[in-house]
């Protein structure tokens, strides 16, 4: 594989440039358009929340496509599973899916995505010299903890444990991991920022959901909350690739 070629064409930044644009066009759309439902959880119709999520799906397969025999390649597949298995987790929780349990089979689509993520960043940082040990275990201790601490409050306490509720812990940590991992990018590069704000949101945004599935927390349009920091944070995480192909080069 040889070292990276110039960045994107201009046809190529285009075709990113625009799927990004119709992935905020599903969600911010949806939000503000949509109708709210009766339980005024939220506004976003189930086809246009899909319909964003999918719009990543092919950002993240156009970004390993373009990067074919480059340094940045492997990243860019991982990041892209990773996703393709997010938007799995998607059509499980929206019930689009069929499936026995669609919140046990929704963790594990996402948690195997995750696997994907973190692969990719430790990867990526131990191939680039982003492994300083201070950094990378620092960062993934602090967001352990916080990781920890959020299952804690949000799942277990005051609850009758069950089995979701104790799938729900290594789950927490794994979501933890991938913002750990990727806060240990950006203190040693900066162009990894927007990484580390896509794990920290995919953390929020999945505590949101817990407290609404396991704590009995309710605000109006809770529902588009959530999408509105799970949304984003995919994003962040799929245009990463274009952090990486940077430093790759």
């Amino acid at each position: 594989m040889k070292r990276n070629d110039p960045f994107l064409s201009s046809s190529q930044r285009i075709w990113l440039i625009g799927l990004a644009g119709l992935w905020a066009l599903f969600l911010f759309g949806g939000f503000l358009f949509g109708a709210p439902d009766d339980a005024y959880s939220h506004r976003m119709p189930t086809w246009t929340r899909m319909a964003s999520s999918f719009a990543l799906v092919v950002a993240g397969w156009s970004w390993f496509a373009f990067s074919r025999r480059q340094l940045v390649n492997r990243y860019a597949l991982l990041i892209s599973l990773g996703m393709t298995f997010g938007f799995l987790g998607d059509l499980f929780l929206a019930s689009v899916l069929p499936a026995p349990n669609r919140v046990l089979t929704g963790i594990a689509a996402f948690a195997v995505g995750h696997v994907f993520y973190i692969l990719a960043i430790a990867g990526f940082g131990n191939r680039f010299k982003l492994n300083d040990p201070a950094a990378r275990w620092g960062m993934l201790l602090l967001w352990w903890l916080i990781g920890l601490a959020g299952w804690f409050f949000v799942v277990f306490h005051g609850q009758d444990p069950t089995l979701v509720h104790w799938v729900a812990l290594p789950y927490a940590l794994l979501l933890a991991s991938t913002a750990g991992l990727g806060s240990g990018l950006a203190i040693q590069d900066r162009r990894f920022i927007p990484l580390a704000l896509g794990g920290a949101l995919f953390l929020l945004s999945d505590l949101i959901l817990a407290g609404d599935m396991f704590s009995d927390l309710f605000f109006p349009l809770i529902g588009d909350v959530v999408w509105l920091t799970y949304g984003p944070a995919q994003m962040l995480i799929v245009y990463s690739i274009g952090a990486a192909w940077r430093k790759a080069g």
